[in-house]
């Protein structure tokens, strides 16, 4: 084949797997919204009756449900919602009279930071633990660090997070209790990303940066020991599979060191399914964090969602599950890009 024909054909190859990418995140995103959009519908809760109050005229509660689009069929209620949600419009939270995106900026900050933090513990422990655990099959050392993630999979986060606070909060006096800063250091604090640890450490202010790590170190390693279990458990499995590899046995053969053939050849190609592994398990973190902001008082994005759903903000409701399902979907699709990546043999031809 001609240089020139090839390198055509490669464009063409190339053109169609970016189009196929695209069309499948579209029709992700797309079934995303409708779900979305028809839960807000069958949900017992309606959304003018939130906005008017129970006690409004009838007359009032129609004049309302017609500027709002309620009346219309529920394929064009749909349109409208598509509309907006394109736009960046969810429209406006009933508990805090603020359009539902700009809260979103707002909480969501604190909810990246808990969950940053505790993926970087889970899979910075998670990781070297299901190694060990592979390398020592079937003694003590694998024995614990199977329980450990029994132990994350079966105990309620919640019950935790309320046993941490007694025993790390109130009765040792290690950590801060609950919430994101102290009073004290809130109105000092100068909000620009809305990452407090960032913002505290470039400006300078040393002690609020220490009692903002002192609140995150114990909801963030909750988080963390919740990843860890299933992140050791994965790792494990995948190390099992590539040491029982012809390839191990031959570089033992050749008389490599035994860290060398784990550290930089099994794991190596451990890591390849692992970074799936990882990515999902912080794209978890981010959405289901709720309980924990709860017990802990975190103001993130699941603390909103919560008190919105308990006040009927079904705005708010909706427009969190689309971020959240959203940042779940880009994790996904990224994660699918990396393994491709590191993988060759995956890709499509």
């Amino acid at each position: 084949m001609p240089p020139a024909r090839g390198r055509s054909a490669g464009l063409k190859r190339h053109a169609w797997r970016a189009s196929r990418f695209l069309v499948v995140i579209l029709l992700t995103y797309l079934g995303l919204l409708a779900v979305t959009f028809f839960i807000g519908r069958v949900m017992p809760i309606d959304p003018v009756l939130a906005i008017v109050g129970d006690r409004a005229p009838e007359h009032v509660v129609e004049r309302v449900r017609e500027e709002m689009g309620l009346n219309k069929p529920l394929y064009a209620q749909f349109g409208i919602y598509l509309k907006k949600v394109v736009t960046g419009d969810f429209g406006t939270s009933v508990l805090t009279s603020n359009p539902v995106m700009t809260d979103i900026r707002r909480t969501f900050p604190a909810t990246i930071e808990l969950a940053t933090l505790g993926i970087l513990i889970g899979a910075g422990l998670g990781v070297p633990l299901g190694v060990w655990a592979a390398v020592r099959r079937g003694d003590f050392v694998d024995q614990l660090v199977r329980v450990m993630g029994l132990i994350g999979y079966s105990v309620p986060i919640f019950w935790l997070g309320l046993m941490g606070l007694v025993l790390f909060y109130a009765k040792l006096g290690w950590v801060s209790g609950p919430g994101r800063i102290d009073v004290a250091y809130e109105y000092s604090v100068t909000l620009e990303s809305g990452f407090l640890l960032l913002d505290t450490a470039r400006q300078g202010q040393w002690d609020a940066f220490r009692n903002v790590l002192s609140h995150l170190i114990l909801p963030a390693s909750l988080l963390g020991y919740f990843s860890l279990a299933y992140i050791s458990r994965m790792t494990r499995s995948f190390m099992l599979h590539e040491l029982s590899q012809e390839y191990v046995v031959a570089a033992r053969a050749k008389g490599l060191s035994e860290t060398r053939i784990i550290w930089r050849h099994a794991l190596r190609n451990a890591m390849v399914p692992l970074v799936t592994v990882i990515a999902l398990s912080y794209a978890g973190l981010l959405e289901g964090s709720v309980l924990t902001e709860t017990v802990f008082a975190w103001p993130g994005l699941g603390l909103y969602i919560t008190n919105s759903l308990q006040n009927a903000d079904m705005n708010a409701v909706l427009g969190g599950t689309i971020i959240v399902g959203s940042v779940f979907i880009g994790l996904n699709l990224l994660s699918d890009l990396l393994y491709q990546w590191l993988d060759p043999r995956t890709r499509a031809p």
